[in-house]
């Protein structure tokens, strides 16, 4: 269990459950902490955790911040600086990275470096730099918990079974708020956002509503699990209920359930390999008595396909179809293109891309940056 901890992105969806974790079961002590440029809130985290350091990603908003907490022993820190002053912090041995997006890749990896064990929710990370990332993980002697539900479900499937070939990962998917519709050509942002089970950041939300959220995690279970990516099965699970499984050569399958609470995993990443009480609600079968299982509809949702087209080609394309994905899901959250516009441009920034095979960190950035601006120039049809 650790005790000491950074955390990436503390006002966001993951950060805040985060610290709601820390409340309900005492014991852990928060030294670093982040944001982007929801300083309200921050400072209201600041004065209640006292951290050390501290970092605001955005400058004007770090300044506004250093005046209103001057009263506070804490050292304010902004950029990309910052963020890695966090995520190295001496203090913390084990860093929560909740950020959105690539810009949790780099300091992740100085955390790696850093010798400090990753608690991980940043999708991101893993998409554009698996490989690299999880050598370095070796490299430092350091652990990566997962915090995603479904990642941590498969972890907790895995524990007790060292030395047991896997025959296959069921990833499973709640199939986002447009699982039943026919025509999806005329959803709007807000329908989008209306997630029928979790309560998450409007991106993921958003993710979870094209399926590409978990073409993300196909890729990121890939790198964290060391399995072929034929290994793994998509199953759409509309209840939520079992957050993942494993099945063994020998037939079995072991599954984690719950209700759908992302404190659990997160918990669960804080106090490995030890199970802590908390006052979180628990599962009743009674009521939780129809569980259901669906192919996930790809021609309907092609966002899915585009993540295995990624991972199947390699290099810096996954790296590319993430780039590509974060831009074309803010565009359609500005209403500047349509939920199908969305699966469109990640194609042709995709289709546009030359692939570098024999790459480093330098290279997946470079290719990121590429399919940032490539998205960004494109008209969709």
């Amino acid at each position: 269990m650790t005790e000491n901890i950074a955390i990436l992105g503390s006002t966001g969806s993951i950060g805040t459950q985060t610290l709601e974790v820390i409340r309900d079961i005492g014991g852990i002590k928060v030294w670093a902490m982040s944001t982007n440029t929801r300083i309200d809130l921050f400072e209201e985290q600041v004065r209640e955790f006292r951290p050390d350091i501290v970092c605001v990603m955005d400058g004007e908003k770090a300044e506004e911040f250093r005046k209103n907490v001057a009263d506070l022993p804490v050292k304010v820190y902004t950029g990309m600086e910052g963020l890695i002053a966090v995520a190295t912090y001496s203090k913390a041995d084990t860093v929560v990275n909740s950020v959105v997006g690539n810009i949790g890749l780099v300091p992740t990896t100085e955390a790696i470096k850093a010798k400090k064990n990753i608690a991980l929710a940043n999708k991101e990370t893993l998409v554009t730099s698996g490989e690299l990332v999880m050598r370095l993980i070796k490299d430092n002697g350091v652990k990566m918990y997962p915090v995603d539900s479904e990642h941590s479900a498969i972890f907790q499937s895995l524990q007790g079974n060292e030395g047991n070939k896997i025959a296959k990962i069921f990833l499973t998917a709640s199939g986002g708020p447009f699982r039943t519709y026919k025509d999806v050509s005329k959803v709007t942002v807000d329908d989008a956002l209306r997630h029928p089970n979790w309560d998450m950041g409007k991106k993921i939300t958003i993710d979870s509503a094209t399926l590409m959220n978990k073409g993300l995690e196909v890729i990121e279970a890939k790198w964290l699990f060391n399995v072929e990516l034929e290994q793994i099965q998509v199953l759409v699970h509309p209840q939520s209920v079992v957050h993942s499984m494993v099945g063994y050569e020998d037939g079995a399958v072991i599954a984690q359930l719950g209700e759908p609470d992302m404190r659990v995993p997160i918990q669960y990443a804080l106090t490995y390999p030890k199970r802590v009480k908390n006052s979180f609600p628990k599962i009743d079968f009674f009521e939780r008595n129809d569980l259901t299982f669906e192919r996930p509809h790809a021609d309907r949702f092609p966002c899915l396909g585009l993540a295995y087209k990624a991972i199947r080609t390699g290099g810096t394309m996954p790296a590319v179809l993430n780039a590509a994905n974060e831009v074309a899901v803010a565009k359609f959250i500005d209403k500047k293109i349509g939920f199908l516009d969305i699966p469109r441009l990640i194609e042709k920034t995709m289709e546009a891309y030359t692939v570098k095979y024999n790459y480093n960190l330098e290279d997946v950035l470079n290719a990121d940056k590429w399919a940032r601006e490539y998205a960004e120039s494109i008209e969709v049809d």
